[in-house]
């Protein structure tokens, strides 16, 4: 294809494809954090009901991820176009956006979903480890929060 006959048919497709996969990746990430810690807060409960309220940090955190993949994908979606207006470049770019994030958001919700578990539990039977359970659980959403800035600046590319 010629310089002059302007962006191809399936450009769009591209960008399409980056949005979904920011919301579907990070959605899933958010999902299995949420549901994996939330075991760990079903058995905690039995041994220390007092605790719930105090071990939910890792559900919110989970849910969290999910917020950065709808960010990206509702920024991408409102940049699509018609053809002449996107090009391949452009549609590769918001791809980019979309992997990035949702692919973080996914490790992220997975190290979320494992240390909130066992983190949860290991409080109901020795509480100083609270504060441990939380450095980690930092530390594993900042590699979401590292997904998302990567997708900013592709997007803006």
């Amino acid at each position: 294809m010629s310089s002059d006959e302007g962006a191809p048919i399936y450009s769009p497709f591209f960008g399409v494809m980056g949005a979904a996969s920011a919301i579907i990746f990070s959605a899933l990430g958010a999902a299995y954090g949420t549901a994996k810690a939330g075991t760990g807060i079903a058995a905690m409960s039995v041994m220390r009901p007092e605790l719930i309220m105090k071990s939910i940090i890792p559900v919110v955190m989970a849910g969290i991820i999910a917020i950065y993949g709808l960010v990206v994908a509702v920024l991408i979606a409102g940049n699509l176009e018609k053809v002449p207006k996107y090009d391949l470049y452009t549609g590769f770019t918001h791809l980019g956006a979309g992997l990035a994030v949702g692919f973080s958001g996914l490790a992220a919700g997975f190290a979320i979903g494992i240390v909130g578990d066992a983190g949860v539990r290991g409080t109901a039977q020795q509480p100083r480890l609270f504060v441990g359970m939380i450095l980690i659980l930092i530390f594993a959403e900042v590699l979401g929060l590292y997904g998302l800035i990567v997708a900013i600046y592709l997007y803006t590319k």
